[in-house]
């Protein structure tokens, strides 16, 4: 083959195929490339591209002029290594200019298309309906977006007040007196004042029905479950724990009368482990303990868990002993009852009847029993405070009523100095009552909150200095006087220093148990961990405010009745992110103050948390 090289000159016969070849390409011929080609091998298939071809007079051995429309500006074919097949006779500008004029019929169809699609101006003009409608539903997005801005306004108004009234609370070097008199209203407590507005019943009468009768079912195989654990408990404890079961009379009278049994063979033995035949002196019967009062009890604790603990309580007649049981359930179908206060005899550890054994007269709703934690097997968190103090909730009406018709000696009589106690109590709350009822549930967290921060030993103990400063900043005045006399009452231990739960209890009063059940059925739904604390994302989610009348007259909506009551809890809260058992007792303490029908308040409760 030859090659030309840049500055090397060809050889002459390659001078002269390089001119012709130039004059043909000139007079628009190309060469037959296929003759200089040689013939296909036997091995190798036909190649037909027929289809492709843009003429049937093709020959190969013919010179094919290019088109004058596309010429043909590249080098020859000849450089091309295959030997065989037909050359292509559309060139690649033909194939770029047919893609494009594609593109163009499409983009004229999509413009045709979409001027079909556009709505021509010779419709006929709306009627006069369908223009009032217009004009009303125009009007009304108007006034919608008014009152939504107007809301907005004044939401931030009332938080930025709300926010300034925490912020001189909270205060703890220098607490500040409120510069507001008594009568005026914070938006705290036009907040707290909304949730007044459930007082509806939240279910049918025929829907009420059944879930009282099922609640009742449920309560009565609670408690029938508990006194079946006491009654086995009692009756195998008092045989197991006599001393007579020691001794076998029938083994050793049985030795000396046969002496040589020693060496009898093994199977004329006896080999029982104990002898089944019950030997005691014992006079406890299943007839004594049946002579019994049940009641249902509750602790009166800050801590969460203690005091959602479910007790119920047992009085035995026939020797004043008593004994509390606690009924637990682990999951869904597993219940237990498990002893809380072993069977003894207790008597009272703080008040005038300190020291002296319970009797039939200290059981009734609403009375305290106290009990000296250290000597008792009680949770780590109960035995930090040295007292144990149980409010009995519920008691079994029809059994007292027997217990006193056949029993005698009881004494039911109430003392001088408990009659004067009570008559201070009320008259503190007599002062204070009419100050509390529009803004209770700011003052009761409030005041709650403030002690809390106070009590750095967490044990709940205060000087009577910051009981004093307490009432100056919440401007609860109470006159000297009837402050000393209570200050007596409850410090009676005499080391001026008493429980802030106390005090705010004698001082401002509590709501009644049938109140406090609900309140303590609503925060044990929303503490399923039984934890005593419950996060505030799980306050929200089970909040409802769907049977508020604001919402159902269409003034507010849900999330604004909701938010108005987080907003109120989260300022009675140390922790705006959780809340304790404590701050939510405060909460609906202060609120069952301006309620005086109790159905209202518990409504309030269904309507919210649908308990």
């Amino acid at each position: 083959m030859d090659l030309e090289v840049k500055g090397v000159a060809a050889s002459p016969r390659r001078q002269a195929e390089l001119s012709s070849r130039a004059k043909k390409l000139s007079q628009g011929w190309k060469p037959n490339i296929q003759a200089t080609r040689g013939l296909r091998p036997a091995e190798v298939p036909c190649l037909d591209l027929g289809k492709l071809g843009s003429s049937d007079e093709e020959d190969g051995d013919s010179y094919i002029p290019y088109s004058k429309r596309f010429p043909r500006t590249g080098p020859p074919d000849s450089s091309s290594t295959v030997s065989w097949g037909t050359p292509l006779q559309t060139p690649y500008a033909q194939h770029h200019q047919t893609q494009q004029m594609a593109r163009k019929q499409c983009q004229k169809k999509m413009e045709l298309s979409l001027e079909q699609k556009t709505i021509p101006e010779n419709l006929p003009s709306p009627t006069d309906k369908y223009k009032l409608k217009y004009q009303q539903y125009e009007a009304e997005m108007k006034e919608g977006y008014k009152q939504y801005s107007q809301r907005t306004a004044e939401k931030k108004k009332n938080n930025a007040q709300s926010q300034e009234s925490s912020r001189k609370t909270a205060d703890k070097e220098e607490p500040q007196l409120e510069d507001r008199t008594d009568h005026d209203l914070t938006a705290v407590d036009e907040k707290a004042l909304l949730q007044q507005c459930y007082t509806s019943k939240p279910y049918t009468m025929q829907h009420s029905i059944r879930k009282l009768e099922a609640e009742d079912v449920a309560a009565e195989r609670r408690k029938q479950t508990v006194v079946e654990q006491v009654m086995v408990d009692q009756l195998s404890r008092a045989v197991i724990s006599d001393p007579e079961q020691s001794t076998n009379i029938g083994t050793y009278q049985r030795d000396r009368n046969f002496a040589g049994l020693e060496t009898a063979p093994l199977r004329f033995r006896k080999r029982t482990l104990h002898e089944t035949k019950i030997r005691t002196r014992s006079a406890l019967t299943e007839n004594a303990l049946s002579n019994k009062l049940r009641f249902d009890g509750r602790i009166i604790s800050r801590n969460g868990r203690d005091a959602c603990r479910e007790l119920i309580g047992f009085f035995f007649m026939y020797d004043s002993s008593l004994t509390v049981y606690e009924y637990r359930q682990f999951g869904k179908n597993r219940t237990n009852a498990l002893p809380f206060i072993q069977k003894g005899v207790y008597s009272h550890q703080r008040g005038q009847r300190k020291g002296q054994q319970y009797d039939l007269s200290d059981f009734y709703v609403g009375a305290n029993l106290t009990f000296l934690s250290c000597n008792l097997s009680l949770p780590e968190s109960i035995k930090q405070n040295p007292i144990l103090t149980l409010r009995v909730t519920n008691i079994d009406e029809a059994a007292i009523d027997i217990l006193k018709t056949t029993s005698v000696g009881i004494k039911q009589d109430i003392t001088q100095q408990e009659i004067d106690e009570s008559r201070v109590f009320r008259v503190v709350q007599g002062i204070l009552k009419e100050k509390l009822s529009k803004r209770g549930v700011r003052v009761v967290t409030g005041l709650g909150k403030y002690f809390r921060e106070r009590d750095q030993k967490r044990d709940g103990a205060l000087s009577k200095a910051i009981f004093k400063q307490a009432l100056t900043v919440f401007h609860l005045e109470v006159p000297e006087n009837d402050f000393e006399s209570l200050w007596l009452i409850l410090d009676d231990n005499c080391n001026d220093k008493v429980d802030y739960g106390e005090f705010t209890r004698a001082i401002i009063g509590e709501m009644n148990e049938y109140r406090k059940a609900f309140v303590r059925k609503a925060y044990m739904k929303l503490d399923f961990n039984k934890t005593g604390i419950v996060p505030m994302v799980d306050i929200r989610k089970c909040y409802c405010a769907k049977k508020h009348s604001r919402v159902l007259s269409g003034d507010a909506t849900e999330e604004e009745i909701k938010s108005s009551f987080l907003e109120t809890l989260e300022d009675a809260c140390s922790n705006s992110s959780e809340v304790s058992y404590c701050e939510f007792e405060d909460y609906y303490e202060g609120l069952s103050i301006g309620i005086l029908d109790d159905e209202d308040f518990v409504n309030i409760l269904k309507n919210a948390w649908g308990i």
